[in-house]
């Protein structure tokens, strides 16, 4: 039956060939992107067919209504869209039609119930994960008896601990930013932006994690816990600062490092001293992306000399023999050369590097 009424739907489309530029204002009027030429009827006729699929009123016994009295207004028609919410995205993604470039190992060895949680999580995407646990392995490694190995135990605890907490992040920011997400192209076809999961399941997901979570944090001394604990607000928090400063990543850092002083104090027992411009513009958030400008590259250099004296020192500090140092060496050329050959206006580059 569906296959039947799409058929007739398409038929009846080829008479409304003079509304194109109509349908084409009003894309433009709410920000869609609408390419121009000869395919921009196809296009009208895609987002026509929205229309169909959910209003229920533009097809009437078995007849084609007028356009006219179908869009009575834009305000109706700015609803419409809304309620929508890019329904082809949510239908590619409950459907598995995702473009063969897209795929990852979710949608191989996952099941489809699974899917879109693993995907609200980043679970293909793990490089959030080790940012967040490598400060964590480098406080181990230097808390541990010097010429002696790290504690193995929490090392596991934590890099598990990583996994949970990045997810548990995204999850967040994806709840927080759902209204935004819808009008980023690299951010649409996210789970709860998309409709394929509602806020609901999201803040449910949430929970299962942050107990998860607890269970490894349990495990820890006193003084871990509450530092631990504590770090939530900097995960909770982290989405509103786009919307506060310019600096959003700088705070996402100290999110990020904040687990070399966790590492630090589960081994010790205490603190004692021993991945876009455009859609940034458009949206209307703030980053340092835009604040740098035409300077990125120096202020990038300047942030990774910064990083690399600090570990230096950090090594010192803790005694490290000259491996260390061997491996800082090495570290730090590999971050001379990304900053050296990356292209900053170049978003693949950017990934790459």
């Amino acid at each position: 039956m569906a296959l039947h009424r799409l058929s007739r739907i398409t038929r009846s489309l080829h008479s409304l060939r003079r509304w194109s530029s109509l349908l084409s204002a009003a894309e433009s009027y709410f920000h869609s992107s609408a390419p121009s030429g000869p395919n921009n009827f196809i296009h009208s006729r895609r987002h026509l067919y929205h229309l169909f699929e959910f209003s229920g009123s533009f097809y009437l016994k078995n007849q084609c209504c007028n356009c006219s009295s179908a869009i009575r207004s834009i305000v109706a028609y700015h609803e419409l869209r809304q309620s929508c919410c890019f329904s082809t995205a949510a239908c590619d993604e409950k459907g598995g039609n995702r473009k063969e470039g897209d795929r990852s190992w979710i949608d191989v060895y996952l099941p489809k119930k699974v899917q879109p949680y693993a995907r609200l999580a980043r679970l293909d995407k793990p490089i959030g994960t080790w940012l967040l646990a490598w400060p964590c392995m480098w406080s181990i490694t230097m808390a541990a008896t010097p010429g002696g190995l790290p504690d193995i135990k929490m090392m596991v605890l934590f890099g598990t601990g990583s996994l949970l907490l990045r997810g548990a992040g995204c999850t967040i920011n994806d709840l927080l930013d759902r209204d935004i997400d819808t009008k980023v192209e690299r951010t649409r076809l996210r789970p709860i932006a998309s409709g394929v999961l509602t806020p609901f399941q999201g803040i449910c997901f949430l929970g299962f994690q942050l107990l998860l979570g607890l269970g490894i944090l349990l495990q820890l001394n006193n003084f871990s816990r509450v530092l631990g604990a504590s770090s939530l607000l900097l995960v909770f928090s982290y989405p509103l600062m786009k919307r506060l400063t310019f600096w959003p990543q700088a705070y996402l850092g100290l999110t990020f490092n904040w687990g070399a002083l966790l590492g630090w104090a589960a081994v010790k027992g205490s603190l004692d001293p021993a991945v876009d411009k455009e859609d940034d513009l458009r949206v209307g958030v703030k980053s340092t992306a835009l604040r740098f400008g035409a300077s990125t590259r120096e202020w990038v250099a300047g942030f990774g000399l910064a990083c690399v004296g600090s570990l230096a020192i950090s090594g010192f500090n803790a005694n490290l023999e000259w491996p260390y140092y061997g491996f800082l060496l090495a570290a730090s050329g590999q971050l001379a050369w990304q900053i050296w050959t990356v292209d900053i206006l170049n978003r693949s580059d950017c990934n790459r590097k």
